[in-house]
C-alpha cells in the first residue's frame, strides 16, 4: 500500500471489515506516508512474516481474542499466530498489547479496577455500583446485588464486552420481579439518573477529544414497570432519537449539570496507569443530585468519529512510542509518570474550541 516509495518503517494493520469500511483508507495511506512509515494491511490467515517488514503492529483483534477466549478454535488459532510473531519478534511494537485488551473484555474486571481506585473517591469521580451474576437463581441474585449496594433501577449488561451481538444488548430492570431476564454471566450495575446527556470521550496516547450524545432519560425504581431492553448505538449515536432519551416533564426543570474537565483527565491518567493502552474510549455521565461523575464503560479502540485530525494525531503518538521505545534512557515506570511508552504529564484536548482544525479519519465529515 506504498505507491511503490521505500519508506523506513512499516505499520501493519489488522482490524475487522465491518471497522475498516469506516475508514477512510486514502487518508490513512496519505497519514502513514508523511511520517515515513508504509502501510501493510495484514491477513490473519497467513503468517506475518510473509506479509513484510512490520515494525507497529496496529490493531483492533477486541473480537477474535473474546472469541478465542470463549473457546473458539479459529481465533484461538488467530491469536496463537499474533503472540507467537511477537514473541519472536520483540522489537515490534503493538498498539495495543493484547493482555491489556483482555482487561477491557470483561466488565466486572475493569468496573472493579474503577471501584478501587482510591484517588477517585476524593474527586467525585466513581463507578456505580455493581455486582456480578454467576447463577439465574434469582433468589441468590438478590443476596449478590443487597451485598455489593446495588439498587433499583439497574442496567444488566453481559460480562463479556466484546465478540457478540449480546454484548452490546442492555436491559433497564426495576424490581426484583424483573431478574428473571438475566442471564449469566452478566454484570448489573446500579443506574444513575444524568438528564440523558451521555459524554464520550476519546483518547489517543496523552491527546483527547469530548463529544456529548443522547442518553436514557431519568428512571426510578417501580414495582410496575416492566423491563426495557435497548442497544446502546441505538440510543447514544449522535443524531439518535430514541423515545428512552426524552426527558418527562417533570424532569426539564432539572439544572443541566456541567462537565469538569479536570476530573476527565484524572480518569485519563489513571486508566493510563491501571490499564496501559494507547487507543481507548470512556463513557461518563453526571449525577443529577449530586455532580459527581460516573465513568460507566470503557472502550478498546473506539470508532474515533468527529475526532479532530485523527490519523495525524494517531502517527504522532506512534512516533512517539518508537522514539521512546528505543531510547536508551527510557524505563517504563509509573512513578516516573511514563505508561504503554507515554509521559502522562501535559495532556491535550485536541478539540479544544480556540484551536482551528478539521476532522479526519473515520466517518470523513465534509
Amino acid at each position: 500500500m506504498s505507491n511503490g516509495m521505500p519508506f523506513d518503517k512499516s505499520i501493519g494493520l489488522w482490524m475487522s471489515d465491518k471497522k475498516s469500511q469506516k475508514l477512510n483508507w486514502k487518508e490513512l495511506i496519505h497519514a502513514c506516508n508523511s511520517h515515513g512509515f508504509n502501510l501493510v494491511k495484514l491477513d490473519l490467515e497467513r503468517p506475518f512474516e510473509d506479509q513484510g517488514r512490520i515494525d507497529v503492529l496496529l490493531h483492533k483483534l477486541t473480537d477474535i481474542i473474546a472469541a478465542a477466549d470463549q473457546g473458539d478454535v479459529k481465533a484461538s488459532m488467530n491469536i496463537r499466530r499474533v503472540e507467537q510473531y511477537l514473541s519472536n519478534h520483540p522489537n515490534v511494537t503493538i498498539i495495543d498489547p493484547l493482555d491489556n485488551v483482555r482487561i477491557l473484555l470483561n466488565r466486572y474486571c475493569y468496573y472493579t479496577i474503577l471501584q478501587d481506585e482510591i484517588s477517585f473517591q476524593n474527586q467525585g469521580i466513581f463507578t456505580p455500583a455493581f455486582a456480578e451474576f454467576s447463577t439465574n437463581n434469582i433468589e441468590q441474585n438478590i443476596e449478590i446485588m443487597r451485598n455489593n449496594g446495588v439498587t433499583f433501577p439497574v442496567i444488566c449488561k453481559q460480562t463479556i464486552a466484546h465478540g457478540s451481538k449480546s454484548a452490546h444488548e442492555m436491559v433497564l430492570i426495576f424490581n426484583e420481579r424483573g431478574l428473571h431476564v438475566c442471564k449469566a454471566p452478566c454484570v448489573v450495575q446500579s443506574f444513575v439518573n444524568h438528564n440523558a446527556v451521555l459524554h464520550k470521550v476519546f483518547v489517543v496516547g496523552n491527546r483527547y477529544h469530548i463529544c456529548e450524545r443522547p442518553s436514557l432519560k431519568n428512571f426510578y425504581a417501580s414495582d410496575d414497570l416492566e423491563p426495557i431492553y435497548y442497544r446502546t448505538g441505538e440510543v447514544c449515536k449522535a443524531d439518535s432519537q430514541s423515545t428512552l432519551s426524552i426527558l418527562d416533564p417533570h424532569d426539564k426543570a432539572e439544572i443541566k449539570m456541567t462537565l469538569n474537565e479536570d476530573k476527565i483527565r484524572s480518569i485519563i491518567r489513571v486508566l493510563r496507569k491501571k490499564i496501559g493502552l494507547i487507543l481507548l474510549g470512556f463513557d461518563v455521565v453526571i449525577d443529577n443530585t449530586t455532580g459527581n461523575h460516573a465513568v460507566i464503560d470503557i472502550n478498546v479502540f473506539p470508532s474515533y468519529d468527529n475526532f479532530p485530525n485523527f490519523f495525524e494525531h494517531l502517527l504522532q503518538c506512534i512516533n512517539e512510542s518508537l522514539v521512546k521505545y528505543n531510547s536508551d534512557n527510557f524505563d517504563i515506570n509509573v512513578t516516573d509518570n511514563f505508561v504503554g511508552n507515554y509521559r502522562l504529564n501535559g495532556l491535550i484536548n485536541v478539540g479544544d474550541s480556540r484551536t482551528n482544525y478539521r476532522v479526519m479519519g473515520m466517518n470523513i465529515i465534509n
